[in-house]
């Protein structure tokens, strides 16, 4: 099968002068069309000077033969016109064909600027950037779309370099820990029962933890991977199933919050939301709180998580979405966990096309913010009741935007919770006073 030429150089040229020819062509054709359209005038009278071909001298030629010699005329000169303006049109096509060659490599010299340093660029120097000067025209928006790219492709290289990295490090220590129990434990020859079922469970320990890690990592690719299945499910409802119980005092106001999504990463979201909030909290008896709102903002659904606990730097909050990432032992209660949590509650979030933000509370604690897109069920799948779920009360100090307060308030001293208490979650009643 015939290709046509491969250079766009070549391509342009061909086309400027197929215009160029096209548009002689016409103007042509007009002029001629105008030129054969026009009526001749004749004047009659007698002829000074030679007369007729074929007449002896001067003749008063009779009107029928003064117009055909004047449409013989009329004739020559129109195909004589047609003869000249074609081989001046030949001409200026060629010429056409060259000014096209330069003007065409001259319009595409930024482009072979850009492809040069593109092919300079590789995975090893992605910080070069094409930086392309002059006016805002397509190219230069085109060279600055490519140099955003670059720039993301850069963020997303190095973000993958850590990542592998942490995640080695997180996989090598309990593998590492296994090896050196094994080791120590071989190492005794007077190894007793006890000792060798001690030494087994501390492995069987490791093995877990890297069972979880690795479990956190399939299920961040598995967010960051988007959704293989959607249905609607309920916040309130998973967040009521999944209340944390003992520990920090709880705090809850649920109201309907009906999202069409991926039932096992919403779960996995409010697990690790709620999960974090325990684990980055004060220690029992010294007030710690836990305060959880799920309701539609702007008709969006969302979920909100706050809980006391240290102070966080405003300037680290960001960095908290980011893989393995965690602001020290300050903020640990009994662990330090994977810190994975809420790298997936971000990837789950963004799988979702929603927004999460984390600000941390002048007194100490976080908030947490996640709000999800309703979306628009197939035919013939209906959302959730719009009604508030049986026996929930809302309990948020201050009150949350959108939230509904309740017209009797908890008696003084205690905060109410359920009635009846949710599974997994501790009822408020029974809490003294502050």
């Amino acid at each position: 099968m015939p290709r046509g030429p491969r250079s766009i150089r070549l391509r342009l040229t061909l086309l400027y002068s197929a215009l160029f020819v096209v548009a002689g062509a016409l103007l042509l054709g007009f002029t001629y069309l105008l030129a054969s359209q026009s009526k001749p005038s004749v004047a009659t009278g007698s002829f000074e000077g030679p007369g007729m071909p074929g007449s002896a001298g001067p003749t008063t030629p009779e009107p029928p033969v003064l117009t055909m010699y004047a449409e013989a005329l009329r004739a020559d000169q129109l195909h004589q016109l047609l003869v000249e303006a074609g081989i001046a049109l030949g001409v200026m096509t060629v010429a056409s064909v060259a000014l096209g060659w330069l003007m065409a490599g001259r319009v595409l010299a930024p482009l072979r600027t850009m492809t040069a340093a593109a092919r300079r660029i590789s995975a090893d120097n992605l910080g070069q950037r094409l930086a392309v000067p002059g006016p805002d025209d397509e190219l230069k928006a085109m060279a600055d779309t490519f140099d955003d790219v670059l720039a993301r492709l850069e963020g997303a290289f190095e973000a993958q370099k850590q990542f592998v990295a942490n995640a080695s490090h997180e996989l090598r220590t309990p593998l590492t820990l296994q090896q050196t129990i094994v080791d120590v434990t071989l190492a005794d020859p007077d190894a007793s029962v006890e000792t060798l079922r001690a030494a087994c469970l501390r492995v069987r320990a490791a093995g877990q933890e890297q069972e979880r890690l690795i479990d956190a990592l399939l299920t961040l690719a598995r967010g960051q991977q988007g959704l293989q299945k959607r249905e609607f499910v309920d916040l309130a409802t998973l967040v009521r199933e999944r209340l944390p119980a003992g520990g920090p005092r709880v705090e809850a106001r649920l109201e309907p919050a009906p999202v069409w999504g991926d039932p096992h990463l919403i779960e996995r979201l409010v697990v690790n939301l709620t999960d974090n909030a325990v684990r980055h909290n004060h220690p029992d008896g010294e007030g710690s709180w836990i305060s959880v709102w799920t309701g539609t903002d702007d008709g969006r659904p969302g979920l909100r998580v706050t809980n006391s606990g240290p102070v966080i730097p405003p300037e680290r909050a960001a960095g908290l979405f980011q893989p393995f990432r965690r602001l020290g032992a300050e903020r640990v209660r009994s662990r330090d966990g994977l810190g994975l949590g809420l790298s997936i509650v971000a990837a789950v979030t963004a799988a979702h096309g929603g927004r999460v933000a984390a600000r941390p509370r002048p007194q100490g604690g976080l908030t947490v913010e996640v709000s999800l897109p309703r979306g628009m069920p197939p035919p013939g799948v209906h959302a959730l009741a719009d009604v508030p779920p049986p026996g929930v009360r809302a309990l948020a100090d201050p009150p949350s935007p959108g939230a509904r307060a309740l017209a009797d308030p908890p008696s003084p001293g205690a905060r109410a919770l359920a009635d009846p208490p949710s599974p997994g979650a501790r009822a408020l009643a029974d809490v003294p006073p502050e």
